[in-house]
């Protein structure tokens, strides 16, 4: 009688992990099945998968530049008419190694919505000073910036820095810088508004038109850019609503605001004109998840909300 082969088919490999860990890998688009577990008999926790991603971005990098290297254009720009040739700002070039270190080593996720601002843009608009009787004028992103510090503190995690992601290891920051994105002729530059927890309204508003002026002027001192808690980058005073602003490393988190504008919405049974402002906010997906961020806006646009301009002396 003949030895008879047995054929057995190719099965694919499906790793174990928990119902938790698969939603994770899920949520950040990975197939658990491609992870080799470190656990017993191969299960697959949390921290395979950061390591996955992680070692999926560097030879993605590396691949990628490799790939640059190589496209060369077939043809001169100036072959298709007059050109012009200058020097790139110093702050930009400066600022493009950063811009491109956090978008390719954090996984952003971005999530937008609107906050109702009526009752504060009202309350701004009615400050007068007791003394002279003039109009205070303050921005509304002295407003934003200490509503920031509200809902930084109800959510630590926001107020952190992954610095030592193969250890597993976060920083919780107890203080709050909060940085503020300047346009200026020369470049994005992002100053910080030292401990807002500490200061009124009026004090972070006379602080953003200084730094402001000291970013434009190019005579801000380095280390002011540096160190922060969370960045606001405003579009407000140019146009336009959502987009999705890149984190500002070492940061967790980013919130871009837009402009405001009147909108109609149905509230209790009738049509009401509400001031609308469109956030931004985008997330480092390795320590925050979906339904954290969801509910930091939900914080947000509360603390910017009804009676939020009434608990806070300007």
């Amino acid at each position: 009688m003949s030895d008879i082969e047995l054929k057995v088919p190719n099965i694919s490999r499906i790793s174990s992990a928990s119902p938790k860990t698969r939603k994770f890998a899920r949520e950040l688009g990975v197939d658990v099945n491609q992870v080799s577990g470190s656990e017993r008999d191969g299960r697959v926790i949390e921290d395979d998968i950061k390591k996955f991603i992680l070692s999926k971005v560097k030879n993605g990098s590396e691949i990628k530049e490799s790939k640059l290297n190589e496209i060369k254009n077939e043809f001169e720009h100036s072959d298709f008419g007059e050109i012009e040739i200058k020097d790139i700002p110093r702050v930009k070039k400066l600022a493009a190694s950063y811009l491109v270190n956090s978008w390719e080593k954090i996984p952003h996720v971005t999530n937008h919505d609107e906050a109702d601002i009526t009752e504060m843009e009202n309350f701004r608009n009615s400050l007068i000073d007791n003394y002279t009787g003039e109009k205070i004028k303050i921005t509304p992103l002295a407003f934003i910036v200490r509503a920031l510090f509200v809902s930084l503190k109800k959510f630590p995690s926001f107020n952190s820095s992954i610095d030592d992601i193969e250890n597993g290891k976060m920083t919780l920051k107890k203080y709050y810088h909060v940085g503020i994105a300047v346009d200026t002729p020369n470049g994005l530059m992002v100053p910080k508004i030292r401990n807002v927890e500490n200061k009124k309204i009026s004090l972070i508003s006379k602080e953003l038109k200084e730094v402001s002026e000291l970013c434009r002027n190019l005579k801000i001192d380095k280390k002011e850019l540096f160190g922060g808690s969370m960045t606001i980058t405003s579009l407000g005073g140019i146009g336009g609503s959502f987009f999705t602003p890149i984190i500002n490393y070492p940061e967790v988190a980013i919130l871009g605001v837009g402009k405001s504008l009147k909108k109609q919405l149905f509230i209790n049974g009738k049509f009401q004109t509400r001031t609308m402002l469109p956030i931004s906010l985008s997330y480092d997906h390795r320590i925050i998840d979906g339904a954290e961020a969801a509910r930091f806006n939900n914080d947000l646009k509360e603390n910017l909300g009804k009676n939020f301009a009434y608990k806070l002396s300007v």
